[in-house]
């Protein structure tokens, strides 16, 4: 393949992964041969790893000028490490930028099929879309096939079922996510929400090479949490709207109560239609509460204007 030369940066977040860096790199190193004439760079976000992650990111950046790293002062987040993938990219002038984890999951052998189709000019992003969840938990997968459901009807963005992080973008693209400075970040969403023509490139589910996940069932509760807040205030409504049902509910409960108790009688006079009204409207208050508070938690976290990241040390 014959290309314009130009330079294309794969921005790679990293936390506790010492044993697939060394892995990783070679995997792209291999894709790489079979494309000509262009400058492909690879940047790695350590994010606050614990192990020997950074040496072994460090000990790469000796023999090759073309890996550069960015080490977080502390544990930040994927989104916040995608975030300085992108800012590096932007500030560097890089024609293209690629984002894709470690644990090739998110396989390289797709990046240059990903190259040839974004210079066409006809697509702003090519993406990778994962069509089965083959090896993962049964429940998880169940569970994440829903989260999509839910979030395209109560969203007014349209997320593909399966879509990755991992995928390439022009400049301008990722110019576009940086101009959103919202600390609650939801990438999948905000990558459908700026618009850019898209196209997917399909692959089976592939198993991490060496390590775990770092997503715990919590974690990916709380992330997909997160990402309904994020774009759409749909659960303030639904909370509203439940509040109007259950009193609605009560009321006729205590329509049937009053109505039994002066036709049959009632030896505890007053106890069922108490307990009726505390569970019932104390439910509703409870869960009403909830969503409000984390909406103004979410504006609470935006308005102290803290930075995603703070970088510890950098090449």
């Amino acid at each position: 393949m014959e290309y314009d030369k130009m330079k294309i940066l794969i921005a790679v977040p990293a936390l506790n992964e010492e044993n697939n860096v060394t892995v990783f790199y070679q995997a792209v190193q291999k894709e790489a041969a079979r494309i000509h004439d262009i400058e492909l760079h690879i940047i790695f976000i350590d994010d606050g790893s614990t192990d020997n992650t950074l040496a072994e990111i460090k000990q790469l950046c000796l023999t090759d000028s073309k890996i550069h790293y960015i080490s977080f002062s502390r544990n930040f987040g994927k989104e916040a490490a995608i975030y300085a993938g992108l800012e590096y990219a932007s500030e560097e002038n890089y024609d293209y930028v690629i984002i894709s984890d470690i644990d090739l999951q998110d396989p390289p052998s797709l990046i240059p099929e990903m190259i040839a189709e974004i210079i066409t000019g006809e697509y702003d992003c090519i993406a990778a879309r994962r069509v089965t969840r083959k090896g993962e938990p049964v429940i998880r997968s169940f569970f994440a096939r829903q989260f999509y459901s839910v979030i395209r009807k109560l969203c007014e963005i349209d997320i593909a079922d399966g879509a990755r992080d991992f995928r390439i973008m022009t400049i301008q693209m990722a110019r576009s996510l940086l101009s959103l400075k919202e600390k609650n970040r939801f990438s999948k969403g905000l990558f459908v929400w700026i618009g850019y023509k898209t196209k997917y490139l399909e692959y089976e589910n592939i198993k991490r090479k060496s390590g775990e996940t770092k997503w715990s069932f919590w974690k990916l509760c709380t992330y997909a949490i997160d990402g309904i807040i994020a774009f759409t205030t749909v659960p303030l409504y639904i909370a509203a709207i439940c509040g109007i049902l259950f009193c609605f509910i009560s009321f006729l409960i205590i329509i049937y109560i009053i109505i039994k108790t002066l036709v049959f009688g009632d030896p505890v006079a007053g106890w069922p239609s108490t307990i009726c009204i505390i569970l019932m409207l104390g439910g509703i208050q409870l869960f009403s509460i909830g969503i409000l508070g984390l909406y103004l938690s979410k504006t609470y976290i935006e308005t102290k204007q803290r930075p995603l990241f703070i970088i510890r040390e950098k090449k």
